[in-house]
This record gives C-alpha cells, sequence and structure tokens, in this order.
C-alpha cells in the first residue's frame, strides 16, 4: 500500500493559489475563488487541515530590493482577499511560512536580511485579535466548538491566548 489514508488526505488537501501581474493589478480573486469556493462548499470543511499556499508570478525589475509583501498593489489583492474570505490564515499552510507571508501583506512590517521580518508589535496584535474574533465566530457558525488550531495559529504569530478570551466569545 505505501501510503496511509492520512496522507493521501493531506495532499489532496494541499492547494496552491497562483498569481499573475493581470490578478493582481485587476484586483481579480478568481485564482482563490477557483481553489476555496469548492473547498468552502465541501462538508465539514472548518474542520479540515488545508495546506493552502501561494505561487506569486509577477515581473519585476530585478534591481527592485523590495519583498512580495512590501508592494502595494500585491498588498492590496491580499487585502482585498482577507476582507472575501476573513478566516484564510487558518487554512494556511504554516510549516512553509505561509501565515507568515500572509500576516505580512496584513501588518505593517521591516524586512532585515538578519532578522527576517519585524511586524509592528501594535499592529500585529490588532491582526491577531481581529482575526481570533472573526475566526472563532466563523468556526461556531460551521458547528465546530475546538478553538486549538486557532490557538495554534496565535502561537505561530507569537501569541499565547488562554482560554478564557474564548469563553468570552
Amino acid at each position: 500500500m505505501g501510503i496511509s489514508a492520512k496522507t493521501q488526505c493531506y495532499k489532496l488537501m494541499a492547494q496552491t493559489i497562483t498569481l499573475t501581474d493581470s490578478h493582481i493589478q485587476t484586483l481579480d480573486l478568481s485564482p482563490a475563488r477557483v481553489v476555496l469556493d469548492p473547498l468552502v462548499a465541501e462538508s465539514g470543511f472548518a474542520s479540515k487541515d488545508v495546506n493552502l499556499s501561494f505561487d506569486i508570478q509577477i515581473s519585476r525589475d530585478p534591481t527592485d530590493p523590495r519583498e512580495l509583501s512590501e508592494i502595494p498593489e500585491v498588498r492590496l489583492w491580499f487585502i482585498r482577499l482577507d476582507s472575501t474570505y476573513p478566516w484564510l490564515p487558518l487554512m494556511l499552510d504554516w510549516e512553509a511560512g505561509e501565515l507568515g507571508r500572509y500576516a505580512a501583506m496584513m501588518v505593517p512590517h521591516q524586512f532585515s536580511p538578519t532578522e527576517g521580518i519585524r511586524y509592528n508589535p501594535e499592529a500585529l496584535e490588532i491582526f491577531v485579535m481581529g482575526k481570533i474574533f472573526v475566526i472563532a465566530r466563523w468556526l461556531r457558525e460551521q458547528g465546530v466548538t475546538n478553538t486549538t488550531r486557532l490557538k495554534f495559529m496565535t502561537q505561530m504569530l507569537g501569541y499565547e491566548i488562554d482560554d478564557g478570551l474564548f469563553r468570552l466569545l
């Protein structure tokens, strides 16, 4: 047999959203919709392990030193995506760094070649708390009462969230 059922499920749930110049310039969310809408239509989608990633294929001047998250047009596309699918960070491939990359699209930061991304601490806290409120409500609407994945997501961004906060929600 070779591949376990869990491994097969993981492979089926790993998806990549590919963006081009045209998508970015026109704020076209169709590459995301093609991947996300069928997933959302699946029963129990909110409780599944989905590992989404982005492949951003845009033309750039080779001398442009900016990271993708520092390009206003790319950030604007991600802001539009986030407003349409606010629960999306929960479904990203965290181990591949997609959560940090996604957060960089939303949160003011600086990039250091030696230290990597350094988020504005207050902006990151606002982003994380906003995501907790939105995603916790969305999970409840989907019938998911376990907040473990949401807590892991916040830990990936450097925050320990006490269970008491979820009881307040």
